[in-house]
């Protein structure tokens, strides 16, 4: 069960980048100010960041003989500038802690995994810190 367990959250860690890369995209045209053109430049090139995550995910389903899903998980809609940043910043948080209990599964799972391991588990950890960072600098321009 542990390697069908492991496909199924590397998925669903997929839908959330499709995800995240749609609405990096659409939140960029939304704002507004004179900060507008900086944050906008930013979300785009965190959008670029969501995309390369999804290879990677796309990557280790690979590495299990696994199709990706063409899923993209429910985003969340916002118009003003401070609320586009509160929902990134809470979206990313939430994908670290969930890549976290894919970390996790992934261990139960080292055993079955002889030949994946290290290199799932390498892009894993790649993913979280880029996500951590994302967090990092979207809390600095909210000024928290």
């Amino acid at each position: 069960m542990g390697k069908e367990k492991l496909i199924e959250l590397l998925n669903k860690g997929l839908e959330l980048e499709h995800q995240a890369e749609a609405q990096y995209l659409s939140h960029a045209t939304l704002l507004s100010g004179e900060t507008a053109d900086a944050l906008t430049e930013r979300l785009i090139e965190i959008a670029g960041d969501e995309h390369k995550h999804a290879d990677l995910f796309r990557k280790c389903l690979e590495m299990l003989d696994a199709a990706p899903s063409i899923k993209m998980a429910p985003g969340h809609p916002a118009k003003a500038n401070k609320d586009i940043l509160k929902i990134n910043l809470k979206d990313e948080r939430d994908a670290v802690d969930f890549y976290r209990t894919i970390v996790a599964e992934l261990q139960t799972c080292r055993a079955e995994l002889k030949y994946e391991y290290e290199y799932i588990e390498h892009k894993l950890r790649h993913i979280i810190m880029d996500e951590e960072e994302h967090a990092l600098e979207l809390r600095t321009l909210l000024g928290e």
